[in-house]
Parts: C-alpha cells; structure tokens; sequence
C-alpha cells in the first residue's frame, strides 16, 4: 500500500495551479490528503514514480506556501514532462466539473467506480472526457512555408493553419476544408507529422505536412488576420516551443526532405 505521504497533488484553484515555483524540478506538493475545500480527488498517473492526484479547491491554502500559476507557465518552469501530466488533469478536472448532472435527465451524476466517466444513477447515462479532435498542416510550396496569423494570436505570431474536425468527417478531408476555408487555395501529398495533447480546453491536435496544389491566397474575414508565404532564412516571430506548430515548423526547417 502506497505510504499516502508520498502522492503527488496538482490542485487548481481559481483556474491557475498551486505550485512549488521555486522548485522546477518537482513543482506539485506532497500531501497526506487533499487541502479542506477540495472536490472529488483524481487519480492521474504518476509523477517521479509516485501516485499523482489532482483536485480542485474551493479556497486557497496559505498555509500551504503555494504559488498560483496558469498552466502555459509550468512549461517554461518545469519541462514538457510535468506540463504534459498537469494537462490532463486540468482537463479531467474540467470534465468532472462540467458533468455534475446528467445531461439527458438533470439528475446527479456519480463516479463509475474503474474508469473516468460520469454516470447518472437515474437512467444510466454516461459521460466520458470529452476530446476533440484538430488537424494542424504546414503548407510548402517549393521552399516556402505558408504561415498565417488568427487575429487572437499574440502581435506578431505566424502558425501553421489549423481547425477542428466536423462530425462525418476525416482527418484528410478537414485539412483540405480547413486549408481551403482559411485561405482559398487547394492543398495535396498530405503527410502526417505528430500528434500533441492539448488542454487549452480539450484537444488532441494532429499535425501534417502537406504541398500546395493550386489558388490564390485569401484570408478568411475574421479568421485570418493576415497570411503569407516565407523562406526558412526568413520567417516571422513563431508560436512557442510548447505548442506542436512550432515543432512543426522547426522540423520543416531543420529537414527540410522530411516535410518536402
């Protein structure tokens, strides 16, 4: 039986993480039990081989000496490792929360005892973590590379294009709508890159390489701020290394007979 000193908690409170700030290498707080306030506890997996919680609070813990940070600053503090194991529980913590009561009668949901999911005592309906799904392609043509800015990006950013995928549809297709929709033309060699978890809410994004096919560039009204095509010895300021595009983008610059 596991010594209940030892597990790992990511708490969350007020949407931003109570972490160990000055300690990078092992941000989350070892606890006998959850803090007085907490919800339904989670077990997540494992972090530097101990059990890991997460819960969320409903009022801060002073006494604790934690600091409040937002989940995107835990890359840069602590690494991809422990950023990857705080996004799934920020978004099981999301779930639980937004699955309180059955959405097909209003009754009270409980926890079904063996596996993540939410289930109505009433009429039996279960609500499992919701992922969604979304490609991400970065278009070449010849040796540039299209880039495009979404006018929520931070001043100055270019990122490969991205959207969600529809419900009927396949990854194939939603590149190809997604390309065309955002900025008019056409696209074809579709080849898969990588696939990243991504809890900002829910997302598994899969990202590709593709080549241009044909049309002129137009940026969708209220999509696209602004698009372009860019050499690798000169590209605009990029997303940050946390995010898949910009892997994307550095593999197409680094081998470039990979993505072309």
């Amino acid at each position: 039986m596991t010594d209940q000193a030892s597990v790992y908690w990511i708490l969350r409170h007020e949407q931003r993480l109570l972490l160990h700030s000055a300690d990078p290498q092992s941000p989350f707080p070892q606890l006998p039990a959850a803090p007085p306030g907490a919800a339904l506890a989670l077990h997540i997996g494992e972090w530097q081989g101990r059990p890991c919680h997460a819960a969320e609070l409903s009022s801060f813990p002073e006494h604790l000496g934690l600091t409040p940070l937002p989940l995107r600053a835990l890359f840069a503090q602590s690494g991809p490792e422990a950023f990857a194991l705080a996004g799934r529980a920020v978004q099981l913590l999301d779930w639980q929360a937004q699955h309180r009561f059955c959405g097909r009668c209003a009754t009270p949901t409980e926890v079904l005892a063996g596996e993540f999911a939410m289930r109505c005592p009433a009429c039996g309906l279960a609500a499992y973590p919701r992922l969604s799904p979304a490609i991400m392609v970065l278009v070449r043509d010849g040796e540039r590379l299209l880039l495009a800015r979404s006018p929520h990006f931070k001043p100055g950013v270019y990122s490969a294009l991205a959207g969600f995928v529809e419900p009927g549809e396949t990854l194939e297709q939603c590149a190809a709508r997604e390309v065309r929709e955002e900025v008019g033309i056409e696209i074809a060699n579709l080849r898969y890159f990588a696939s990243q978890p991504w809890p900002f809410p829910n997302s598994l994004m899969i990202a590709f390489f593709a080549d241009y096919a044909g049309g002129e560039l137009c940026p969708a009204p209220g999509e696209i701020e602004a698009a372009d095509w860019f050499t690798p010895d000169c590209l605009p300021l990029l997303p940050e290394p946390i995010s898949i595009s910009r892997r994307l983008i550095d593999a197409a610059c680094a081998d470039p007979a990979r993505a072309f």
